[in-house]
């Protein structure tokens, strides 16, 4: 296959992309509009593989979505570009409208004229596979729901909202035009070359410098956690195997309180990294409640069993084994998230500022 990955040098897109490379002979290439979230030096492992190529593009920008389009003759794409932290879209909500509505649109629209213009076995191959997330679907009250892909949207940020805008405009191009959609809703992602300004590695970090370890409110709002790794084999089964017009819900049945993640964290750092700042005695010591996030949602959990049981898709990591996999890949990459939280990451990006 030939697959343009959108938001490819991402977190969850950089996973994808490596996941594709090292375990298919099929072509990526990636569009990134390389903004503070996307890091090329994620894909370092696989920047010499001839299959693997990546513009620098906003996927706002119409006529350069449509020149990629008629030169790559994609079979797939997959859509995770995106603006997505929540505290960001509080604060600057306009550029997460920008970006996953209006980009969403400029390719659903580029994605339309091409395949319209297709032919035969390659008409009906292709696929338009959006990545969306489980905030979509608001908040769950109580301990015993899930989310399901029936599940009504109701956002609560800015954040979610336009994912939510995003995935209605996905189904619209289905239905009203016959483009080939499939949408994907995941539970929070974690794991290796995660950005540091998220939960996980914010811990990590901040914990390794000695510095405060903040946790809104009490510490008892409600995550299902997904390994970035297992997200990866998910989307490549649904971008290959998955029925058109179908939304699949991808979990990591791993659901902690807020708080019982920062604790884990902390009790593997007193293992793993022994030699702690000359402040403190544990990890723990760190920990510090702030104010609560506005709208802040108190519970996410998702059903994956359509896509286990019509795609063959599961987990492979637990909690334990994925969070010890992702405190021990901080530990032994220091040179990625040290570029990260200095900022030189942003200047070397082969040439393609």
């Amino acid at each position: 296959m030939r697959i343009i990955v959108t938001g490819g040098a991402g977190f969850i897109g950089s996973a994808v992309v490596r996941k594709i490379i090292e375990n298919s002979n099929d072509d990526v290439l990636v569009i990134d509009c390389l903004t503070y979230a996307g890091n090329i030096e994620s894909l370092d492992s696989i920047s010499d593989n001839p299959r693997f190529m990546i513009e620098k593009v906003n996927i706002c920008d119409r006529e350069s979505i449509d020149r990629i389009f008629s030169e790559f003759a994609p079979d797939a794409i997959m859509h995770l570009a995106a603006e997505s932290h929540v505290d960001r879209s509080i604060d600057s909500p306009g550029s997460f409208i920008e970006t996953n509505v209006i980009g969403t649109y400029t390719l659903l629209e580029a994605a339309r004229k091409y395949w319209s213009k297709l032919q035969g076995m390659q008409k009906d191959k292709f696929r338009f596979h959006h990545i969306s997330t489980d905030e979509v679907y608001g908040d769950l009250h109580g301990t015993d729901d899930f989310f399901t892909e029936t599940t009504p949207y109701s956002p609560s940020s800015p954040y979610s909202s336009s994912k939510a805008a995003s995935d209605h405009l996905v189904r619209a191009w289905l239905r009203t035009y016959g483009l080939p959609t499939i949408v994907t809703n995941c539970s929070n992602n974690y794991g290796p070359y995660h950005f540091p300004e998220k939960l996980i590695p914010l811990i990590i970090l901040n914990a390794l410098a000695g510095k405060s370890l903040p946790v809104y409110g009490d510490g008892n709002q409600i995550r299902d956690w997904l390994y970035v790794e297992d997200h990866a084999r998910a989307l490549y089964k649904v971008v290959t195997e998955g029925k058109v017009g179908e939304t699949y819900n991808i979990g990591g049945h791993n659901e902690r309180k807020n708080i019982e993640v920062v604790q884990t964290i902390c009790e593997l750092l007193d293992e793993l990294a022994p030699q702690k700042p000359e402040n403190i005695s544990h990890y723990k010591d760190l920990i510090t409640f702030v104010t609560d996030r506005p709208g802040h949602d108190m519970r996410y959990a998702i059903d994956s069993s359509k896509i286990e049981r019509e795609l063959g898709w599961k987990p492979q990591e637990t909690f334990e084994s994925g969070i010890r996999k992702t405190v021990k890949w901080y530990l032994e990459n220091k040179k990625w998230w040290q570029r990260v939280n200095d900022g030189s990451y942003a200047g070397e990006r082969l040439g393609l500022d």
